[in-house]
């Protein structure tokens, strides 16, 4: 869906390929992704992975999610990579107890720890933003990793403690490309479900 939404907001057209996970394992795809996961990006002789890397890749070669002033711009791969190396780690790790340990006994002990260590990732980001729109001056490729970790935390009631990331989230998936993507990105499911594969 990054890579997807990334694309669409430079306009650039793409191909989707299916794969099925049996053939996430094998060689061929092993030469382009190493460690036998989704997604890979292949372009002009460039074959690419890691999610942030592919959208940072996009972003340095199409204008739109990238500002053109040096300083403005470093600060925005910085976001990228705070996204992803800051605030993602948390958000995982809530994900990943929820899924595989609520049924141990510790599961409350344990939520409230991890809940402790994203509200404070998720207070400092509040705290950077204020009421201002995006996290420069104008959207960027940090705004559009930030978001989609953010979005994640949609099926709880955790940003309802953060009105103004709430309200930047939904500025985020009002974006005509996030919409062009979802809806592109929610029809692939669909087709996946159905052949056992899942998109590269």
């Amino acid at each position: 869906m990054r890579v997807r939404w990334a694309l669409e907001e430079v306009k650039q057209p793409y191909d989707v390929a299916f794969l099925s996970f049996t053939a996430m394992k094998e060689p061929t795809h092993l030469a382009l992704q190493p460690f036998g996961q989704i997604p890979t990006f292949q372009e002009k002789g460039i074959a690419l992975f890691e999610t942030g890397a592919i959208v940072l890749h996009i972003a340095q070669c199409f204008q739109g999610l990238l500002p053109l002033d040096a300083k403005a711009r470093a600060r925005a791969v910085s976001w990228v990579f705070a996204a992803l190396n800051t605030v993602e780690p948390p958000v995982l790790e809530r994900e990943a107890a929820y899924f595989h340990e609520r049924e141990k006994a510790w599961y409350g002990e344990r939520l409230a720890l991890v809940d402790e260590r994203l509200g404070a990732r998720l207070s400092q980001v509040s705290a950077y933003l204020g009421d201002t729109e995006w996290l420069e001056d104008a959207f960027s490729a940090g705004d559009l990793m930030m978001a989609s970790v953010l979005v994640r935390l949609k099926s709880s009631a955790i940003l309802e403690n953060y009105p103004n990331l709430a309200g930047y989230l939904s500025r985020a998936e009002s974006r005509p490309a996030y919409q062009r993507a979802f809806a592109a990105q929610l029809a692939a499911f669909e087709k996946s479900k159905h052949t056992n594969t899942t998109m590269d």
